[in-house]
């Protein structure tokens, strides 16, 4: 470990959001600790086969025809009126800056010829011009990742970061004013301390909330659930992002929709296109109805999976010369999902392939401000694990990568002011962590678009009308719990489609399950996904509308007054200790509280 005197920061996750939070935080000259659950490639930001959207017009070899305006305006649009509009500003206006970072860390985007000549920018769903950045064709998490990573080992070997593998992050340790002073990880079977005066999260979704994901294993909602013990405010959990054509096989390979853009078609076990009749885009119609569709059809036809015929696809003729076959197409447009399938014996060329919706980001999370900062002081989020308002019901396609470079930047300045050089904090001029919790608990909700916490005045608790989820007794919790069938009354209760009385049985179902008391990563993940579990169902409960990739069919519209973000906490924080690391491992979640919203 480094004795330099600067204030240590311990960064959890190593992601597109840690690896540039930890990165930038040390370039600015902090004591930076990273954690990696496991290997630092096994993360999501890996596995993104998309790209990543930019507003890069003032860039050389940039998409003139883009705006801020634009940018900010088809980000609001897929945010169906949850988005927080600062937020939104913020990214869009940081994108070009991340880019940039991204480049001079060694990303080697695609371009049209040679160096220098401009960017290969795509268009996906929902944007107006083409703004999206690949790497590797359909590699650009990758080349992402190995990038940041080069960069990381490189810091690490100039004794400019500490890398710690292998380790995962079991809660947090807080004093007794409530401050967040360090973490208590476990490495191997070695329960550990590690003393920071700040602890950034950035630990990514929650994907293995549900059977079918495209998240790696290691996605289990570890950050959220060790905030949510902590006493963080929380926001938006009741919005699941469900891709909708993963390989129904083993380890839900995702299927890009970009495969469909390019003429792939999804037909039922009889053959037929059945997305015809649901919608006048069929195929390209938002990835929330096609999901659905999926869903209700493969219920249909009990419970088989549905097809993406990829048989007809080619590449056009070019001038005198036939395009290459569909084989060669495919293996060449796309080629990681080419040898993905191909693993699974399947040639994608001559036969559908079986897809199935599965969760693939999770919109809600820790709530934040624009720079990073939650409820509670030294404890800072960022990336899929945070809320800070930019993605709204539903994200904008390839804004998750952006998000994590822009805010993981932003994070790392906000550290850089916060902290003294002898490890005290500096109060914050707004928006400050004690302040932010209580006005979110006071303030009225009748506010369409609310804001990230903001600093303001003391108020007494105030919890909302019908907002509040009573949890069981510890004596009551009397069902072991079993992921397989946690996972599957996930899917059930609070998966694509929903209803209130199902989400009513899945909190039941819920109440009655007793988290395991070992202490191993696999207990400690199980924990952990209860109760963001049991976090999700309570949103999904409380919001009587269908918004963006929130569909209940007791409620099918928006409802324009319910338009505003939930803020949730549980209502009561794991006991503090002096010089002992304060824990909630061992303890029972016991009520989640909606906070009306500032």
């Amino acid at each position: 470990m480094s004795t330099t005197p600067f204030p240590r920061v311990l960064v959890v996750g190593s992601g597109i959001a840690g690896l540039t939070t930890a990165l930038a935080a040390a370039g600015r000259g902090l004591d930076v600790v990273l954690l990696s659950k496991d290997r630092l490639d096994e993360t999501n930001t890996v596995r993104a086969q998309g790209g990543i959207a930019a507003m890069t017009a003032g860039l050389p070899g940039g998409q003139a025809r883009d705006s801020v305006a634009l940018h900010v305006r088809d980000t609001l649009g897929a945010g169906a009126g949850t988005c927080d509009d600062d937020a939104v500003r913020v990214l869009v206006q940081d994108s070009a800056a991340a880019i940039t970072a991204l480049v001079q860390h060694g990303v080697a985007f695609d371009r049209a010829g040679g160096p220098g000549s401009p960017w290969v920018e795509g268009l996906e769903g929902a944007h107006s011009v083409p703004r999206i950045l690949h790497a590797g064709g359909d590699a650009t998490g990758r080349e992402i990742q190995r990038a940041l990573v080069a960069a990381a080992l490189d810091a690490e070997t100039a004794g400019r970061l500490d890398v710690l593998r292998h380790t995962m992050l079991v809660d947090l340790v807080a004093d007794h004013h409530g401050s967040v002073r360090g973490a208590l990880v476990l490495d191997g079977d070695r329960l550990r301390e590690l003393r920071a005066d700040a602890v950034v999260l950035a630990t990514g979704g929650a994907g293995q909330l549900y059977p079918h994901t495209t998240n790696p294993a290691v996605a289990t909602g570890d950050g959220i659930a060790a905030a949510l013990r902590a006493g963080a405010v929380v926001a938006d959990l009741e919005f699941v992002q469900f891709h909708p054509t993963a390989l129904a096989a083993p380890g839900c390979f995702l299927v890009s929709e970009a495969v469909r853009g390019e003429g792939a078609v999804l037909r039922d076990a009889t053959g037929r296109r059945f997305l015809e009749d649901a919608h006048p885009l069929a195929e390209l119609a938002p990835r929330d109805v096609v999901a659905r569709e999926i869903v209700r059809r493969s219920l249909a036809q009990g419970g088989r999976p549905v097809l993406l015929d990829c048989t007809a696809m080619t590449a056009p003729a070019g001038a005198g010369r036939a395009g290459p076959d569909t084989a060669e197409h495919l293996a060449r447009r796309f080629p990681t999902i080419d040898a993905a399938v191909r693993a699974h014996g399947v040639d994608w060329s001559r036969e559908p392939i079986p897809v199935t919706p599965a969760a693939h980001y999770l919109m809600g999370g820790i709530a934040t401000d624009d720079r990073g900062r939650t409820s509670v002081p030294g404890l800072y989020a960022v990336g899929e694990c945070a809320a800070t308002g930019v993605h709204g019901a539903n994200r904008l396609a390839s804004n998750s990568l952006l998000e994590g470079a822009v805010f993981g930047a932003r994070t790392a300045e906000a550290l850089a002011g916060d902290l003294r050089a002898d490890g005290t904090r500096r109060p914050h001029s707004t928006r400050s962590h004690s302040a932010a919790t209580t006005e979110l608990r006071a303030e009225g909700t009748d506010r369409t678009r609310p804001g990230p916490p903001r600093a303001g005045r003391r108020h007494p608790a105030r919890l909302a009308p019908g907002g509040v989820l009573a949890l069981p007794d510890p004596a009551e919790a009397h069902v072991p719990f079993d992921r397989q069938a946690f996972q599957a009354a996930m899917w059930a209760g609070a998966g694509v489609l929903r209803d209130g009385p199902g989400l009513e049985a899945l909190v039941r179902r819920l109440d009655a399950l007793r988290p395991p008391a070992a202490l191993s990563r696999h207990a400690v993940e199980d924990r952990n996904l209860l109760t963001v579990g049991r976090a999700v169902a309570a949103a999904a409960l409380h919001r009587t509308e269908s918004r963006g990739a929130h569909f209940r069919e007791d409620c099918p519209v928006p409802e324009p007054a319910r338009a505003g973000r939930a803020f949730w906490r549980r209502s009561r924080v794991a006991p503090r200790s002096g010089h002992r690391p304060a824990t909630s491992t061992y303890t029972h979640n016991d009520m989640f509280e909606r906070i009306p919203a500032c």
